[in-house]
């Protein structure tokens, strides 16, 4: 008797939440969002350099890596290395505001580098409080990306104000404004940015025939990250990398792009295979990352720009190639690897495994 007595009080609540479950689920949701939206990374953060990649993949889709973004906390305020497919949605995942983007730096203008900037300008403009557009820091040739992207997203623009007003959408802070910099010479670093702290600095890399290309390198107080954005292996990165914190250097496996190039022979893709086979030339293998990050004497490498994608267990073994062995240090990238390297120490903390 006294068993039956609990089975049916047990019934009795489950009966009871099963007919309250949309009010139960709406109150949970209600509770969720609001914490949510009060959510913000940034000022979850100490002071110090901080790195997050909001995509560390390159134009081949891949599971666990997006197209080529870099999120740079300097202090409280964000920057952003390049601008790939879904970069902006893993921003807000990773619960930095859209508003806050204070400036994005492109490396160059490969497509899978800039097709998320026209997202990343909107969402910013209409999501935040802001006066003025999105700054576009680039080698010569970003006003003609920027004019481009601008025309595009015109009429969508003036949806928007219509609909939502000054109050959400105020028209002369719409789009994108570029801002060109020269090229700087060879072994030398070329003064792009700053604020308060921080410096933000350009040198060449070697992306032939792709041309200009740029890399960065963050001071902020006393540490230092570089992002060599595309490039096969450089002296010049070696020469200027030196002693950095953190590498962030993209990586192409040969031995997996030429077993690409078989198969694709193998199915009679003449395309596939010739492109399979030239962009060997203008990456940079992991091993030659590794060697780079060597000789600079760098605290930590972190491999990012992943081709191709890592999709089967094990295959980063193959992916490296040995490379572990010639610069242990290091971290193979996937969205949402974060580091942050706090003022005043030699720390290098990875705070975050991915997404």
């Amino acid at each position: 008797m006294k068993k039956f007595v609990v089975i049916a009080a047990v019934a009795t609540v489950v009966a009871v939440v099963y007919s309250q479950r949309a009010t139960i689920i709406e109150r949970v949701m209600e509770r969720g969002i609001t914490a949510q939206m009060g959510s913000n990374q940034i000022a979850a953060l100490g002071d110090g350099l901080h790195l997050q990649l909001c995509g560390a993949g390159g134009p081949m889709p891949a599971p666990k890596a997006s197209g080529p973004c870099v999120a740079i906390i300097a202090g409280d305020k964000l920057y952003v290395v390049d601008a790939g497919t879904d970069g902006l949605r893993n921003l807000q995942r990773m619960n930095y505001p859209a508003g806050q983007i204070e400036a994005v730096f492109l490396t160059h203008f490969h497509s899978d580098h800039i097709d998320g900037l026209g997202e990343m300008g909107t969402i910013r403009w209409a999501s935040g409080d802001v006066d003025s557009p999105l700054a576009i820091y680039g080698p010569p040739g970003v006003e003609r990306v920027v004019a481009g992207f601008n025309t595009a997203y015109a009429q969508d623009f003036i949806y928007r104000y219509e609909h939502h007003g000054d109050t959400v959408a105020p028209i002369e802070a719409a789009g994108l404004a570029a801002h060109a910099f020269a090229l700087p010479a060879l072994g030398q670093l070329q003064p792009v940015f700053s604020d308060g702290d921080l410096r933000v600095e350009a040198l060449v890399v070697d992306h032939a025939p792709v041309a200009p290309a740029v890399g960065y390198k963050f001071t902020y107080k006393d540490r230092s990250i570089l992002i060599t954005g595309d490039t096969a292996q450089s002296d010049n990165i070696v020469a200027l990398a030196q002693g950095v914190d953190l590498l962030v250097h993209e990586a192409l496996a040969p031995n997996l792009l030429k077993m690409m190039n078989r198969a694709a022979e193998a199915n009679d893709n003449a395309i596939l295979a010739k492109i399979f086979i030239d962009v060997l030339d203008y990456h940079a293998s992991p091993m030659e990352a590794a060697e780079t990050a060597r000789d600079a004497k760098v605290g930590h490498l972190l491999y990012y720009h992943i081709v191709p994608p890592l999709v089967l267990p094990g295959q980063e073994l193959l992916w490296l190639n040995g490379a572990d062995a010639v610069f242990p240090d290091y971290t193979v990238g996937q969205d949402g690897v974060a580091f942050s390297l706090p003022a005043g120490s030699d720390r290098i903390e990875k705070t975050a495994t991915g997404l």
